[in-house]
């Protein structure tokens, strides 16, 4: 029973971070590259992957290779339902509380091929 809730808890950390979360809600509208992700969140590559490497060892997202492209998206589409679930929850204790929208492709300054006509990413390995 132990090791249950041990499953229980590992996969719950997972969601216990704010980029965490956020990269969960843009790969529940679509696939994305680490370049595309690291432009809409501001964030640095090396970090943006280290928080997709914790999403991954959860099992919340896979990943696809696509010739020098790696795109990243959700594993179960059930992690977005749980996503959901968390948010909804925060609302109803902070009613103020004000998402921000999922941008729309193309995303201003990032170099992936959905945004750009570029054969290449930068972020390609």
């Amino acid at each position: 029973m132990e090791e249950t809730y041990e499953a229980l808890s590992e996969i719950s950390k997972a969601f216990a971070h704010p980029t965490r979360l956020r990269i969960l809600e843009l790969l529940s509208v679509d696939e994305a590259c680490v370049c595309h992700l690291t432009h809409i969140l501001d964030k640095r590559q090396a970090y943006v992957s280290q928080q997709l490497g914790v999403l991954r060892d959860a099992g919340l997202v896979d990943v696809r290779r696509d010739g020098q492209m790696i795109y990243y998206r959700l594993a179960d589409a059930r992690a977005a339902g749980v996503l959901s679930l968390l948010k909804d929850l925060a609302l109803g204790s902070n009613p103020k509380l004000r998402y921000d929208p999922v941008p729309r492709v193309p995303v201003a300054g990032c170099p992936c091929p959905r945004c750009n006509e570029a054969d290449t990413c930068c972020c390609a390995s």
